[in-house]
């Protein structure tokens, strides 16, 4: 007797069964969870430096003591000597004092509705004097691996409200154009398509650059966010568009019509759903635009400006081939940048191959 053979349509499952889309969400989990609890996971506040350690190099942790026992970690502080060949400051360990590493450490003092309280950081030293930097220090002497949790509030968030303008902007005039058809559709088309004409990135240049210079890194953050999404919405709107035309001479949307539905209604509680797988695979693969629109502009100094931190603008500092060469930790943001990217195309991949029907049976 010949076995039944019952397929999987589990889209979670189907999601769960691809390695590298598990890694890929296990990795943005952990980032957007650092990014969410930034003041607690980071060894120093944002705004926090110490112009004496510019460019320091990572402490080093220590475990095990020159005697040769087992100890807490620990680190040293660096000093600044003058290299004479090279007519530059390098770093050497000053071993005079060892800095033990703490749990759940204190940090600064802040004022709280009148209330004076502390912070607390997960890693911290048991002497304010000394310095612990996990992945070095920039030019003014701030902690790179704590900007980093900074700048990722603003790098990793900034595509999804990006989206929350754009997609529904998107759905809603490509279903209109899609459903009414006609004279409608070719002018509605017509300036979707005269959007989608203009450079992007090029128009994210010029817009910047005319923002005026007393702008806050708030107000800049909203204004890239709009900015984004205005340019966003053209091309997604077209392919809505593309389905609408094939879903609205269905049955359901007949019927829906013969019992006196509106015409809105009909687009928004019958046609537009048959639109979420689509939309779920647009929202995962274009997030990453959006990052590197974010960062590119940080990098040119025309988005998130210093002191305040975005992985682009940390990047900026590492443009010079001698920061390149002798700082190599001034390249993380670029690395972080590049492992969301993939990470979010990998889950937006597996996820367009699990919600085509096509791929079901594989």
């Amino acid at each position: 007797m010949a076995k039944q053979i019952i397929i999987d349509r589990s889209p979670i499952k189907q999601i769960l069964k691809d390695r590298f889309a598990v890694i890929a969400f296990v990795v943005l989990f952990v980032m957007y969870l650092l990014i969410a609890f930034a003041d607690f996971f980071a060894v120093y506040q944002e705004d926090f430096s110490d112009r004496n350690m510019s460019y320091a190099p990572p402490s080093r942790i220590y475990v095990i003591t020159p005697e040769g026992k087992f100890s807490m970690p620990y680190t040293y502080n660096y000093k600044r000597v003058f290299n004479p060949e090279t007519f530059a400051t390098d770093y050497k360990t000053d071993r005079s004092q060892r800095y033990y590493l703490k749990l759940f450490a204190k940090g600064f003092e802040y004022k709280f509705l009148g209330i004076i309280k502390t912070d607390r950081h997960l890693f911290g030293l048991d002497n304010k004097q000394g310095r612990l930097y996990f992945l070095g220090s920039d030019i003014n002497g701030r902690d790179n691996f704590s900007r980093l949790l900074y700048g990722g509030q603003i790098s990793l968030t900034i595509g999804f409200l990006a989206l929350f303008i754009s997609f529904p902007l998107g759905l809603l005039y490509g279903g209109i154009s899609g459903y009414f058809g006609g004279l409608i559709d070719n002018v509605m088309m017509r300036v979707a398509e005269a959007i989608m004409s203009i450079p992007s990135f090029y128009l994210l240049i010029i817009l910047a650059a005319l923002l005026p210079a007393n702008m806050t890194s708030t107000q800049r953050f909203a204004l890239i966010i709009v900015i984004l999404a205005f340019i966003g919405w053209a091309g997604f709107a077209r392919v809505v568009r593309g389905m609408v035309l094939s879903i609205k001479n269905q049955e359901f949307v007949e019927s829906a019509k013969s019992i006196g539905a509106s015409s809105f209604r009909i687009i928004t509680k019958h046609i537009l759903p048959q639109t979420m797988s689509y939309v779920l695979v647009a929202i995962t693969l274009s997030v990453p635009g959006y990052i590197l629109g974010e960062s590119g502009l940080s990098f040119l100094g025309l988005g998130i400006q210093q002191p305040d931190a975005s992985w682009g603008n940390m990047l900026k500092e590492a443009q010079e081939y001698t920061n390149i060469l002798y700082r190599p930790w001034l390249l993380t943001p670029g690395y972080l940048i590049f492992v969301t990217i993939l990470s979010f195309n990998l889950i937006g991949d597996t996820i367009r191959d699990v919600l085509d029907p096509k791929s079901y049976g594989r």
